[in-house]
């Protein structure tokens, strides 16, 4: 357990630290509370996403870069689960106006690189970001799903889209006590659209969760285990943490090549 407060952890660390610093880059983690089958639990995407943010800034701040992490956002947006109990629901139009005040703050501080981590599938920053780009002109904005940084397919035998195989594995790494056991847990067996445009892909619409998914999972979690998980969570902080020390030296107005 960590005994001291991390300087690159804006909710363990004080003012005494703070106004000394000069930090270049914020980094905020936003999960979702929802269901993840039957054996992790509703804050599964807030686990993620905080976690692979404060280990990547802790490797980034060995480095030298002045990165600093918010607290996480807990809620996503959940709009084709508003039928699963107690799964909380942010609209992308909430996300915008909260994201407009944290880039106030941030561009009243002088630090102008936001980095959104995200945990949850179901947010979706790109359009937002364009906006910001016009409304606050001198931060760049940037987001990241954490799950995609590395090819989960090399670590996983079936990673899986929600409480599978992958999400599971690193849970059992980072939290193991809220798992439960994995003879608990849904197959993950999850319905497809019919048409072919949607089945493919092409053609993207919200889905209705309990209709295609039993147990709200998506993908067989029973092959996890904490080893993966960990080998896993490893190479994606360390994917991150690089490219936070990059955006860490570049100049924002100088950015291209």
């Amino acid at each position: 357990m960590n005994t001291s407060p991390r300087p690159y952890v804006l909710a363990e660390t004080n003012w005494k630290s703070v106004r000394e610093q000069k930090y270049t880059v914020a980094i905020l983690p936003w999960g979702a509370t929802e269901a993840h089958n039957y054996h992790l639990p509703y804050g599964t995407d807030n686990i993620l996403a905080e976690n692979a943010a404060i280990e990547a800034a802790k490797k980034a701040w060995s480095k030298d870069a002045k990165v600093i992490v918010l607290p996480n956002i807990p809620f996503g947006v959940n709009t084709g689960q508003m039928d699963v109990d107690l799964c909380i629901n942010m609209n992308p139009s909430t996300q915008m106006a909260l994201l407009k005040d944290v880039v106030q703050v941030l561009e009243a501080n002088k630090i102008r690189k936001l980095v959104i981590i995200n945990g949850h599938g179901g947010n979706n920053f790109k359009q937002i970001i364009r906006e910001l780009s016009i409304i606050h002109s001198s931060i760049f904005v940037c987001s990241l799903n954490w799950w995609q940084v590395k090819d989960g397919s090399q670590f996983f035998t079936e990673p899986g889209d929600h409480a599978g195989e992958l999400e599971t594995a690193v849970v059992m790494h980072l939290n193991p006590n809220l798992v439960l056991p994995l003879d608990e847990a849904g197959d993950g067996k999850a319905k497809t659209f019919k048409i072919k445009g949607l089945k493919e892909g092409w053609v993207s619409a919200q889905r209705k969760w309990t209709q295609v998914t039993k147990d709200t999972g998506v993908g067989n979690p029973k092959m996890a285990s904490p080893e993966n998980g960990a080998n896993y969570f490893r190479a994606v902080t360390d994917g991150i943490a690089e490219f936070l020390k990059e955006l860490h030296e570049v100049d924002v107005d100088d950015m291209y090549e």
